[in-house]
């Protein structure tokens, strides 16, 4: 295990290596940050001064280096508009966004797992026809355009929903609000949640469907069905486990994808989270705070699918994860 996790440390510290050069390589390509901070009050040679004073107009390899020595100190530069530490920017929006994750999460694993096996059990049945067919249709339909459909029969239709913000909040401890413990944030994120879980919940309930479907046609299974095991302690215990295996791998994946997806359901929601913060920042081409976000959320990725392989490895003991043969 020590072993395994050496190998994921070091391979995460190449990553947000490359992660942070290509990031910091774009970065004169995002605007002039003094344009926006300025404003058309200040002259050019104004501006070059200033340009000098924030050492942007040093080499580029000079910048680059600045930047990694100040990141080994946890420094990841100031934000231009926020006027604070880009990390503390982050932090302070990064509860909206996991809550919003979690949210989707919880949806996706709750539906997509029950119909799943359901539509892989009886394939022929008329419900998991329809099941597949409604996947189908939610694959193809962009997240923005659910978002903007729900907004529009719950929100204006019939007034059951709020369309935007995050409602009311309980602080938690440090920038931790939660919407869970209360009425009002529980009615503000349900509709984002569905929102963020419309594109990944059809690919996940065609993916259990599918593993389901091949462990069901494998030999152990038959044996147990000879056996004379019931049907429940066939398909649950032993054909769901080995079924969730690849489904988990997929899955951890797709959150570190959906992070990046809230981009669109936040800014739809106006939700003030990560995403929503990115675009804003992307606008006022807020350098550091772009260059900050792109490197946690690979950072995120690289912590996320560290925690599934190590989760692969509980659920099968059997899976060697320094991926070395035996």
């Amino acid at each position: 295990m020590l072993q395994f996790l050496l190998k994921r440390f070091l391979q995460a510290i190449v990553v947000m290596l490359i992660i942070s050069l290509l990031s910091f390589s774009i970065k004169d390509k995002l605007g002039d940050p003094l344009r926006e901070m300025t404003g058309q009050s200040v002259s050019e040679a104004e501006r070059e001064v200033m340009r000098d004073e924030m050492g942007l107009n040093d080499p580029f390899l000079v910048q680059y280096g600045r930047f990694i020595k100040d990141a080994l100190h946890g420094d990841l530069g100031t934000s231009y508009f926020h006027k604070l530490p880009t990390m503390t920017v982050i932090l302070k929006k990064l509860p909206a966004t996991l809550e919003l994750t979690f949210a989707a999460s919880l949806i996706i694993i709750f539906l997509s797992i029950p119909l799943g096996v359901f539509s892989a059990i009886k394939p022929k049945h008329w419900f998991s026809k329809f099941i597949m067919a409604v996947s189908i249709v939610g694959i193809s339909i962009p997240v923005f355009l659910t978002a903007l459909a729900l907004i529009y029969i719950f929100s204006v239709k019939l007034g059951w929903m709020p369309s935007f913000g995050r409602g009311e909040t309980v602080h938690l401890f440090g920038y931790w609000e939660t919407n869970f413990l209360t009425k009002d944030g529980i009615l503000h994120i349900i509709m984002p949640a569905i929102a963020l879980s419309s594109i990944m919940l059809p690919l996940f309930i065609r993916l259990v469907r599918a593993e389901m479907l091949e462990v069901l046609s494998s030999e152990y299974v038959k044996f147990a069905k000879a056996k004379g095991l019931k049907a429940g302690k066939i398909y649950f215990k032993h054909a769901l486990k080995n079924t969730m295996l690849p489904v988990i791998t997929v899955g951890g994946v797709q959150i570190g994808i959906m992070v990046a997806y809230t981009i669109l359901t936040e800014s739809v929601f106006q939700w003030p989270g990560m995403g929503f913060m990115f675009l804003e920042a992307v606008n006022r081409s807020d350098i550091p705070l772009i260059v900050a976000y792109i490197m946690f959320v690979g950072f995120l990725f690289v912590v996320v699918n560290t925690l599934v392989d190590l989760l692969y490895g509980v659920i099968n003991p059997t899976v060697n994860l320094l991926g070395k043969s035996k």
